[in-house]
């Protein structure tokens, strides 16, 4: 027997009219642990009328109310991070400290979130004209929608939930169907921190809730993060009917590494960043560029560190990376290798056919380094979203901020230096939306917003932080007059500042 992964309505389980389900693996053991349930239509209708009925009532909450909820929601996930994280492992594969940090990052949000009298604070001007007084004022813009990925099932709903409802928003979540079991364990930290009925929904589904909640009169703003071809279609479809976007895409992200860098530092950290959680990251390092000549001593480096790397369990603490989410995606993964090395490229690293000791139907694919690719081969063009590391070798620090210029991607970018000049340099002309320096991952803190540039963001906004407040409310200026009337008559002439 599997359990059933049922949707989330007005503070409770719910089973929802639709009559589909899909699996949910184990990517540890191959072996089906559960079923989720899929939403239709119907069920968008009854979820967005939940949170449209929720939203009156909740918009009209105090500060105090919306904080005192978020603080219970920082203390209650904070005491439950081994459980969720336990959840996570178990259904998505990464390893159990991996799981961990990512309920941490999530967590920053929410505490970020807790600020929210501070930053929807307006601004007055009196005496603007005589006897006029005018001031700003941020409103929540409605139901919002969080369509979120397999890889960060609690964090990325993380990055919106918490701020859009601390803005007095509605909110729903459609989940990843591949592990699901995270929103639930989400779902059920809301309703204990007293949040109202109705004001966070959990409705699983495929492409047909998708494109309904895209779609629906009752929505007014939609949070996507995922793959470049859906983020498009979710931007483009959500704002021909009249909705409010950020829809974050792919990534190809590249770490630059100068000749004066600490090659040392600088492979530990493309193993750390191109690895981690199995590579399914949207921050993954995916591109090594070695400016010559420390080619040949930099990649020896990276293959060392690549070889020693346990693959195992995601529970299993002597694991350090887990397996694939799917056996689909790791049959995809090796796909890219094997036209990457009948294009010429070097596997220095193969992680095809791995098995992992008691697990032989795992979905397992190791850690994998390959040298001498060029522009234009599969590997580098496309986004494979696997532990694949690619080296391209370039003469010179010109040709490497190149490759980024040139790439369709702007997500983040990395340098490895010990030149803060060549540092200052790269941080300015680089095309992307987030720069590390000697950081392989720069990932921003929940204060600043996450995003980044060309294929990599469709619509204007980031998410969390500052952007992410703007992105859930709406601005209105209101002018004001209290003048006794009896001293004013009426004045047909445009209105002016006197």
């Amino acid at each position: 027997m599997t359990d059933t992964i049922d949707h989330w309505l007005d503070g409770k389980p719910w089973t929802g009219a639709g009559a589909r389900r899909s699996p949910v693996y184990d990517p540890s053991t191959g072996a089906t642990t559960a079923e989720v349930r899929l939403g239709d239509a119907a069920d968008v209708d009854v979820t967005v009328a939940s949170a449209r009925a929720a939203f009156d009532e909740w918009r009209a909450s105090s500060l105090s109310k919306r904080t005192s909820v978020l603080f219970d929601l920082r203390r209650i996930l904070s005491d439950r991070r081994d459980e969720l994280a336990r959840v996570i492992s178990s259904q998505h594969g990464k390893v159990l400290s991996d799981a961990a940090g990512e309920v941490q990052r999530g967590l920053e949000v929410v505490e970020f979130a807790c600020g929210i009298p501070q930053l929807l604070k307006g601004g007055y001007t009196e005496q603007a004209s005589t006897e006029v007084d005018v001031y700003s004022i941020r409103q929540p813009v409605g139901v919002a929608v969080g369509i979120t990925p397999f890889n960060f099932p609690a964090m990325v709903p993380l990055w919106m939930c918490p701020v859009a409802i601390a803005c007095g928003n509605t909110f729903i979540l459609k989940p990843s169907e591949r592990d699901p079991g995270a929103s639930l364990v989400l779902a059920q930290a809301w309703a204990d921190a007293g949040l109202p009925d109705g004001v966070f929904n959990v409705l699983h589904g495929d492409a047909e809730v998708v494109n309904a909640l895209l779609e629906h009169p009752g929505v007014d703003a939609v949070s996507f993060v995922g793959s470049t071809p859906i983020a498009r279609h979710v931007y483009e479809t959500a704002t021909a009917a009249g909705k409010r976007v950020q829809a974050l895409g792919g990534a190809k992200n590249h770490m630059i590494v100068l000749p004066d860098a600490d090659l040392d530092a600088a492979a530990d950290a493309a193993v750390s960043a191109g690895y981690g959680s199995a590579g399914e990251r949207c921050m993954a390092i995916s591109v090594v560029v070695a400016v010559d000549p420390i080619g040949d001593e930099l990649v020896e480096a990276i293959a060392e560190r690549t070889r020693a790397i346990r693959v195992g369990p995601g529970h299993d603490p002597a694991s350090e990376m887990g397996p694939i989410v799917t056996g689909v995606h790791r049959d995809r993964i090796s796909g890219y290798v094997d036209a990457g090395a009948a294009d010429g490229v070097r596997v220095v690293v193969d992680g095809r056919g791995l098995a992992v000791d008691g697990h032989p139907d795992g979905f397992w694919f190791g850690p994998t380094l390959l040298d001498d690719v060029q522009v234009g081969q599969s590997v580098y063009t496309d986004e494979i979203f696997g532990p694949v590391l690619s080296v391209v070798r370039v003469p010179s620090y010109e040709d490497a901020v190149g490759l980024v210029r040139d790439c369709a991607f702007g997500n983040g970018v990395a340098i490895f230096t010990r030149d803060g000049g060549a540092a200052r340099r790269f941080t300015f002309e680089v095309e992307a939306g987030m720069v590390g320096v000697n950081v392989p991952i720069p990932v921003p803190m929940a204060y600043y917003s996450f995003g980044g540039w060309g294929d990599s963001l469709f619509g204007d906004t980031h998410v969390h932080g500052p952007e992410g407040v703007h992105f859930y409310t709406r601005g209105k200026v209101v002018t004001q007059r209290w003048a006794d009337p009896a001293t004013r008559g009426p004045d047909l002439g445009f209105p002016t500042h006197t």
